[in-house]
């Protein structure tokens, strides 16, 4: 097969939440095991950091890889989902996973893929880590894709735990509560394992602690112990809290005789789009108009988000919007700004929300708006509607975004 024709199978055999949601999702880690004991359990075959959170996790994950790689390590990334190539997913020091290496890896083991029910997240996993073992990765930073202790990604035993914040988003699968979440997410702390925790909040530190002391693991709330702060490339304003948590994984990694200088810290933060070719991540598109894309797609990330918004200077704002059919619109509608022309378009994933019903929805709420068959088509007309001092926002979810590059 062509690497096209393989990415189309993986698409099309292996249930993918990315498109399908929620009956794509596995609540143990049977199939995965399984799956590293075919692949002779690569994961034991370098070190790691994991990362978990409801918010920046991607965020930090690139920051740390990009420190390390300024730091003259070879390193493993593997995040989720992918915003245009599949191959997005799995890169060392920056550079995507060959088409070849996808290729031999499905043909290698489509046999066993037949044979057991794999999920899509499943077997990316168990490519990923095949990968970085054969490539002998000097360090992997290793995103969780969904929660954390029933994820895929956790049989790992890293270097050092890093939870970025918790927050309302897939409830179904986490809990309704910002506790039973953040107990989900600690899933990712090891026993005798360092665990980081980007962001006090009331809620959730007492489970923090709680399975901290249980594993026996040192636990630091990185915004309670670093006061030092440096500047990234990376621009939404919610950058500086997951800073505070790449700094103190990194000075745990110091402590273990990582050999990681102030330069490579600062170096590694201010060019991280380009030593890890991160997009998405308040990016800005284009001036004159100003346009401006974002993946935020809950509750505290497009709050976040919404506040640096209003603090652009503009004429007019105009929101290219589209959410995935599980969000829950009562806790969005708060957060946009009423003072904005909206372009609803539905994000080309079975998942998406329809955009006449997203629109009709918003125009019950006193927004002003019309809908679009694409994500492109609302785009173009945004485009064309803005002057060159007026500001254009891209978003509402991951899969919209996507759409643009």
């Amino acid at each position: 097969m062509t690497y096209q024709e393989t990415v189309n199978w993986m698409f099309t055999q292996l249930p993918m939440y990315q498109k399908q949601g929620k009956k794509a999702f596995k609540k143990d880690l049977t199939n995965t095991l399984l799956l590293a004991n075919h692949l002779k359990n690569p994961q034991q075959k370098f070190k790691s950091i994991h990362v978990a959170g409801t918010n920046g996790k991607g965020s930090s994950s690139h920051m740390l890889a990009s420190v390390l790689q300024e730091a003259g390590y070879k390193v493993g990334l593997y995040t989720s989902p992918h915003l245009k190539d599949f191959r997005e997913r799995i890169k060392i020091n920056g550079v995507e996973v060959s088409k070849q290496f996808v290729i031999g890896f499905i043909k290698r083991n489509k046999a066993f893929f037949k044979s057991n029910p794999l999920s899509f997240f499943e077997m990316t996993v168990g490519m990923a880590y095949d990968y970085f073992a054969r490539q002998k990765v000097d360090i992997a930073i290793i995103e969780v894709g969904l929660g954390g202790r029933l994820d895929s990604t956790n049989i790992i035993i890293p270097e050092v735990s890093l939870i970025t914040n918790i927050g309302y988003d897939h409830t179904q699968f986490l809990g309704n509560t910002l506790p039973l979440i953040a107990s989900e997410k600690a899933g990712i702390i090891k026993p005798n394992i360092p665990v980081v925790i980007s962001e006090t909040q009331d809620e959730t530190q007492p489970v923090f602690k709680v399975i901290a002391k249980q594993n026996s693991s040192k636990l630091f709330f990185a915004d309670q112990v670093i006061n030092e702060t440096y500047p990234t490339d990376l621009l939404g304003n919610y950058q500086k809290k997951n800073v505070k948590g790449v700094l103190k994984v990194l000075e745990i990694l110091q402590q273990k005789n990582y050999k990681i200088s102030k330069t490579n810290i600062k170096n590694g933060l201010l060019n991280t789009v380009k030593n890890t070719g991160l997009k998405g991540r308040w990016q800005v598109l284009q001036s004159n108009p100003k346009i401006i894309c974002d993946t935020a797609h809950n509750k505290e990330g497009l709050s976040i988000t919404m506040s640096q918004l209003q603090q652009e200077q503009f004429s007019n704002l105009h929101m290219v919007f589209g959410l995935v059919n599980d969000k829950d619109l009562s806790q969005v509608f708060s957060l946009l700004p009423k003072k904005a022309t909206f372009y609803f378009c539905k994000p080309n994933v079975p998942r998406g929300l329809d955009q006449n019903i997203l629109r009709d929805q918003f125009l019950d709420e006193g927004f002003v708006g019309e809908s679009y068959l694409s994500v492109k088509e609302a785009v173009d007309e945004a485009k064309s509607r803005a002057s060159d001092d007026d500001v254009v926002y891209i978003g509402g979810s991951t899969f919209v975004v996507a759409e643009i590059f």
